[in-house]
């Protein structure tokens, strides 16, 4: 009986390629280089994003005008507004902290002086003990007043299915709802903007303004360097598994 020949092949090394090998690699390193430059794109966008962010944050007041016709042109700019507080039809915004303390954020509608109808002032955080009204009286201003503040665009929507659902007949609110809040208050419109008042303090210490938050998260470089590493990887794999040795 003949052995099988068990002799290894110790020739130089050739590149083979095989068709379905070479086929699926193809496809996927440009499907991996498509994505990494996308995020490459998204991660322009949003440093282009923070840095219009932070020049509205940085910019002196203006005057909200009486309609804002492009929400987004607003969002995050310095903005003054005068008016008187409906002060007995606040909304209580749930689930806020302040440094770690649980309470709420004191959403107040204000009938502008101008004439450019409701928009709503959230002016600021409160401990539970301070949800009603009458245990803050001293800030309420009963007179015209000019708040300053920075104009934000609520959601108008649940941010995702694990949200709370909005309890309107207890006043417990766990997301803007602006056409929801402006049929409870009896008009036909609310400014698509919401003024988050700022740092003033306020008559006997609340509500406590200053809450605006800038946080976006911006992943994007990292996960252009996963994908476009993903590719080199694969090539790298790729041209290894088809060098072959000849037989001698």
């Amino acid at each position: 009986m003949t052995a099988p020949d068990t002799v290894p092949a110790t020739g130089p090394r050739r590149f083979r390629p095989t068709f379905w090998a070479t086929a699926a690699t193809i496809v996927a390193v440009l499907i991996m280089l498509g994505l990494g430059t996308w995020q490459v794109q998204r991660l322009m966008w949003k440093n282009d994003l923070m840095a219009r962010i932070e020049t509205r944050m940085a910019a002196a007041p203006e005057a909200l005008p009486a309609h804002v016709e492009d929400p987004q042109e607003w969002d995050y700019r310095r903005v003054s507004v005068t008016g008187r507080l409906l002060n007995d039809r606040e909304f209580n915004l749930n689930a806020r902290s302040m440094r770690g303390n649980v309470g709420y954020q004191i959403l107040t509608p204000l009938e502008r002086a101008d004439g450019g109808g409701i928009v709503m002032v959230n002016r600021g955080w409160i401990p539970p003990e301070k949800r009603a009204e009458e245990s803050r009286r001293e800030a309420s201003f009963a007179d015209t007043v000019t708040i300053e503040g920075v104009a934000r665009v609520p959601r108008n929507a649940k941010a995702s299915s694990f949200q709370p659902d909005n309890e309107a007949e207890k006043n417990s609110w766990f997301w803007i709802d602006l056409p929801h809040m402006a049929r409870l208050l009896g008009v036909e419109r609310i400014h698509p903007v919401v003024v988050e008042a700022g740092e003033a303090e306020n008559p006997g210490g609340f509500p406590k303004g200053g809450q605006t938050r800038v946080s976006i998260p911006n992943d994007h470089l990292s996960y252009a360097i996963t994908w476009y590493s993903l590719a080199l990887a694969l090539l790298v794999i790729y041209v290894l598994f088809h060098l072959r040795r000849e037989k001698a």
